[in-house]
């Protein structure tokens, strides 16, 4: 069982940058951040795994960065150049086990944490 905690959602205007944390409660291999905004599906943003690899969405390339403190069991997101289309309810997502190449895939993730609001205003 993993529990995991995510902070650091606010509201910002575009352009501006914020940075996502989610502690963990034990090591995984695989972790990722998914979003969802009103009335569409959760998404994938980026996935990392247990060598480093990383998976982003296109939509945040260039502008999101994902990484992980093992030592701490921490996963961050820091995220950019903001645009109002990045407003959404941000979830961190932890294995079990190796998910790569599937790191945006949500059904590959078992933990899911309880979501962080960011709000991105024109």
């Amino acid at each position: 069982q993993v529990q995991l905690v995510e902070s650091g959602g606010g509201s910002v205007q575009a352009g501006g940058s914020l940075r996502l944390s989610c502690a963990a409660s034990t090591y995984s291999d695989s972790m990722g951040w998914f979003r969802q905004a009103p009335g569409k599906e959760r998404e994938g943003v980026v996935g990392i795994d247990s060598s480093g690899k990383t998976s982003y969405a296109d939509s945040v390339k260039g502008r999101f960065t994902i990484s992980k403190d093992n030592a701490k069991n921490t996963l961050y997101l820091q995220m950019n150049s903001l645009k109002p289309e990045d407003t959404a309810i941000y979830y961190c997502a932890a294995g079990p086990g190796a998910i790569w190449p599937s790191l945006l895939s949500a059904g590959r993730y078992k933990y899911w944490g309880q979501g962080t609001q960011v709000t991105v205003s024109s």
